[in-house]
């Protein structure tokens, strides 16, 4: 199984612009700037898709672990808040924080902290943050070298 955005930037980095836009079309030309990533913009920006990706998958594999322990939740409700510092080596996202609030009936709070813990480390997203990247690249336009 595959999922598929893709990205298209014009421009320079500060005075350019770009857009996004996924398979399923939810996002469809969907812009972002250098200002939604690092000022006060009100598009999109990758760091923000990332927070979102992260709160839904949790929610999702929370209210699935839970219900396969035979709890079935009425809500998990989960914000995620990527932070962002620039480093040495550039602006990074050095840490993800998620909040949880759950109404999970005949469930102890420690059996919940537990399942919230294991689904925090094991959910599809937090390993992916944790997975190798591959690329190809190609310069179009420029021929190639042996």
């Amino acid at each position: 199984m595959k999922r598929e955005a893709k990205a298209e930037w014009q421009g320079g980095l500060q005075d350019g612009r770009g857009t996004l836009t996924t398979a399923s079309k939810v996002l469809s030309s969907t812009p972002y700037s250098f200002k939604s990533r690092f000022a006060d913009g009100t598009e999109t920006n990758p760091e923000e898709l990332i927070a979102a990706a992260h709160a839904g998958c949790f929610a999702m594999a929370l209210s699935a672990a839970l219900g396969g322990a035979g709890h079935n939740p009425e809500y998990v409700r989960t914000d995620a808040v990527a932070s962002m510092e620039k480093l040495e080596a550039g602006w990074t996202v050095n840490a993800i924080h998620l909040k949880v609030r759950a109404k999970v009936p005949g469930v102890d709070a420690a059996t919940f902290d537990k399942m919230a813990q294991a689904t925090k480390d094991g959910c599809i997203i937090s390993r992916l943050l944790k997975a190798e990247i591959t690329m190809d690249a190609v310069l179009e336009g420029v021929p190639a070298t042996a």
